[in-house]
This record gives structure tokens, C-alpha cells and sequence, in this order.
């Protein structure tokens, strides 16, 4: 009857029975002796139950490792690598950028960028990595050897055809006039932030 008592004195009406079980289940003190004391006690370990809740889904937002671990110290913006990109040919370089594009089919390569717009490539064979396609719109690093491809008009026209097959994008090869040269990184290692 105390412990009616008292749980109405909350705005809360309880019968023993319930207590009973509540205080069981929270390990509180004995169930006729609910009083001021233990109703701060269970508000305490529920705020800690949900501090440590609130901890652990931080920690499930961690960034994504993928490949090969990253050797080179700090990244390159891409505007830096794009100031004198021949120089960079055939090196290891590490990039950062905003990821826009994945690989819808395989996820073998993603495309980053700057703020200025410039665009780089992370490139991969099939399955050695695979970019999550809910990377778009992530921050991420990307470390591989650097690249050069100059493709005739029919190379690019092919690529293009492709990727946008790929990506289920029409397509018009009449907007293409002549053969490219782009950069693109053989990609061994990234990381994608996790915001």
C-alpha cells in the first residue's frame, strides 16, 4: 500500500505487482520501500543506460578504411595536383576531395571533387575495392598511383557509352568532337569520413 501510495505522490498510479517487477528488473531496492531516494536511483541509471547508448551509436559512426592502408603522410588538394599533374605521372599521390559519382554496377571507381570543380578518378579492378555507393556526398582520401590517359575520340565515345549505361544516363556520342586526355589514380587505399 506504500508503495501506491508514494508512486501517486509522482502523478503516477502503480499497483504492487508492477513495482514488484520494476524493481526486480532494475535491481532497486525492496518493493515496499519505494521512496524519494530510490526514484532518484532509477533516474540515475536510466540517464546512464542512455549516456551509454548515446556513446556507443557515436562510436558506430566511424570512418570507412578501404584497400590498402594509407602510406603518404598528408593529401594533396586536387587544384595542387591538377597546378602540375605530368610531374605526378606513375607516383604514389594521396588526394582528398568530396566523393560525387561511385560505380553503380561494381563499385570499382569513384569520382572526387573540389571546390573549384576540379575532378579526379579513383579507379579500381573489379572487386580489389569496393566503394560504397552511400559514399556520395562524403568527404574521403584517396592514395594510388597517378595516372595519364589519352584516349582517341572513339576510346572516349566508349568509355562514356559505358559508364553511362552503367549509371543510367542517356546518352549522345554526337556531343563528343575528339579524343581527351584525363588523369585518373590506380587506387591501392581510401578512407570515407563518415559525415
Amino acid at each position: 500500500m506504500k508503495a501506491n501510495a508514494q508512486a501517486i505522490n509522482y502523478g503516477v498510479i502503480f499497483d504492487n505487482q508492477f513495482v514488484k517487477h520494476f524493481n526486480q528488473i532494475i535491481g532497486g531496492c525492496h518493493w515496499n520501500y519505494i521512496n524519494d531516494r530510490s526514484i532518484i536511483e532509477v533516474v540515475m541509471k536510466f540517464r546512464l543506460a542512455a549516456l551509454a547508448l548515446s556513446l556507443s551509436a557515436l562510436a558506430v559512426a566511424q570512418d570507412t578504411t578501404l584497400g590498402k592502408p594509407l602510406t603518404l603522410a598528408k593529401p594533396v588538394t586536387l587544384a595542387t595536383l591538377y597546378a602540375a599533374p605530368a610531374a605526378q605521372v606513375g607516383k604514389t599521390v594521396q588526394v582528398s576531395g568530396k566523393v560525387t559519382e561511385v560505380c553503380e554496377m561494381m563499385g570499382c571507381w569513384m569520382n572526387l571533387t573540389d571546390a573549384e570543380g576540379h575532378l579526379l578518378r579513383i579507379k579500381v579492378n573489379d572487386g580489389d575495392i569496393v566503394f560504397p555507393k552511400d559514399s556520395i556526398g562524403k568527404n574521403a582520401i584517396a592514395e594510388g598511383t597517378l595516372e595519364k590517359l589519352e584516349q582517341t575520340r572513339e576510346q572516349v565515345i566508349a568509355a562514356v557509352k559505358h559508364e553511362a549505361e552503367e549509371q543510367k544516363r542517356a546518352f549522345d556520342p554526337s556531343k563528343i568532337k575528339s579524343g581527351k586526355t584525363t588523369y585518373q589514380i590506380a587506387g591501392t587505399g581510401a578512407v570515407i569520413s563518415a559525415k
